[in-house]
C-alpha cells in the first residue's frame, strides 16, 4: 500500500515537471502559421515594394521610364514601333533645323545635302538660298521627326548630325532631288551618299531649283563663271567640269549638260580639246553623253 501512495507522488511530480517545460518553451519561441508573415519579413517586403513598382522587375523599371520621357518632355511622341519623335521647333535654314531633344532646344545639321547660304556671317545669301529654307519649312516645321545617326554623332559647332524623316519622306533626299540642295560627302557618315549623287543628278538632267536657269545664269551659286567664248574661236571645246562632289565630269556638245555648264578656271576646271586628253588627266565622260 506504501509502495503504491509512493509512485503515484513521483507520476504526479513528474506530470508536473513535464507541463512547467513546455510551458517555458512555448512562451520564448512563438510558432508562426503556414502562410504568416514574421515581423522581420514585413519589413523587407515593404522595403521592396517601396523600391520596385508594383508589378515590374527591378532593372525594367528605370527602362520604363526612359521610353517614357526619351527626346524631350514626359509627353514626346513616339511612332507606332516606339520610335522617338522630336518635335522641330525652329527651321535655321535649308539644311538645319531646332528640335526639342531631351527637353533641351538643340540644332540639328542634316547629313549628306549643303543648302545655299541665307544665314552665313560672312557670306552673301546665295542663289536659291531662302527657297531652300522655305522648302524645309514647309516640310519639317511644326512636325514630329524622327532622327537617324550615321557614324558621327555631332560637328564641330555642337551640333547633332542626322537623316531627318517626317513620316515616310526623307526630308536630305528631298532637299537634293527636288533642286533644293547639293549632295555632300563627308566620310565617314556616308550611308546614303550614293542615293544623294543619283537625287542631285536627277535634279541637276530636270533642270529644277538651283540647277534651272535662275542659277546656272551669271547669278550661278558658286562663282562667276568665266567669260564665254565663241565656239567657233576656240578649238578646245570639250568642257573639264567638277561638281560638288569633287567629281571630274566632261561634257562634250551635244551632252545634256554642254550648254548649261559653266568653266571656272580658277576653282581647277578647264578645256580639252580631245576626249583622250580629258581621260589622260583624270575627268571621267557625263552619263548623259
Amino acid at each position: 500500500m506504501l509502495h503504491a501512495y509512493r509512485y503515484a507522488i513521483l507520476g504526479l511530480l513528474l506530470a508536473i515537471l513535464v507541463f512547467t517545460l513546455g510551458y517555458i518553451a512555448g512562451t520564448s519561441s512563438p510558432t508562426v502559421g503556414v502562410g504568416e508573415v514574421t515581423d522581420e519579413e514585413s519589413s523587407k517586403l515593404s522595403e521592396h515594394e517601396d523600391a520596385v513598382a508594383p508589378g515590374v522587375p527591378g532593372e525594367v523599371a528605370g527602362a520604363v521610364d526612359d521610353a517614357r520621357t526619351y527626346g524631350g518632355a514626359a509627353t514626346a511622341n513616339e511612332a507606332g514601333d516606339g520610335t522617338p519623335l522630336y518635335s522641330v521647333t525652329r527651321v535655321i535654314d535649308g539644311d538645319t533645323i531646332e528640335v526639342l531633344y531631351n527637353g533641351v532646344p538643340t540644332r540639328v545639321r542634316y547629313i549628306g545635302v549643303d543648302t545655299p547660304e541665307t544665314v552665313h556671317p560672312s557670306r552673301p545669301v546665295e542663289c536659291y538660298g531662302k527657297e531652300a529654307s522655305e522648302r524645309n519649312k514647309a516640310l519639317v516645321l511644326g512636325q514630329s521627326v524622327r532622327l537617324e545617326r550615321d557614324i558621327t554623332d555631332t560637328d564641330r559647332y555642337g551640333r547633332l548630325l542626322r537623316y531627318v524623316y517626317v513620316g515616310d519622306v526623307f526630308v536630305n533626299y528631298a532637299l537634293v532631288v527636288e533642286g533644293y540642295a547639293h549632295a555632300r560627302t563627308y566620310p565617314p557618315d556616308v550611308r546614303h551618299s550614293e542615293l544623294f549623287r543619283e537625287a542631285e543628278y536627277e535634279a541637276r538632267e530636270a533642270g529644277r531649283g538651283l540647277w534651272g536657269p535662275v542659277c546656272t545664269g551669271e547669278e550661278a551659286r558658286d562663282s562667276t563663271p568665266a567669260p564665254a567664248v565663241a565656239s567657233e574661236e576656240r578649238s578646245c571645246i570639250i568642257k573639264g567640269n567638277i561638281n560638288t562632289a569633287g567629281e571630274k565630269i566632261y561634257h562634250m556638245p551635244g551632252c545634256g549638260s554642254y550648254d548649261k555648264t559653266r568653266i571656272n578656271e580658277a576653282a581647277g576646271e578647264r578645256w580639252f580639246c580631245t576626249e583622250r586628253e580629258a581621260l589622260d588627266a583624270g575627268w571621267r565622260k557625263a552619263l548623259n553623253c
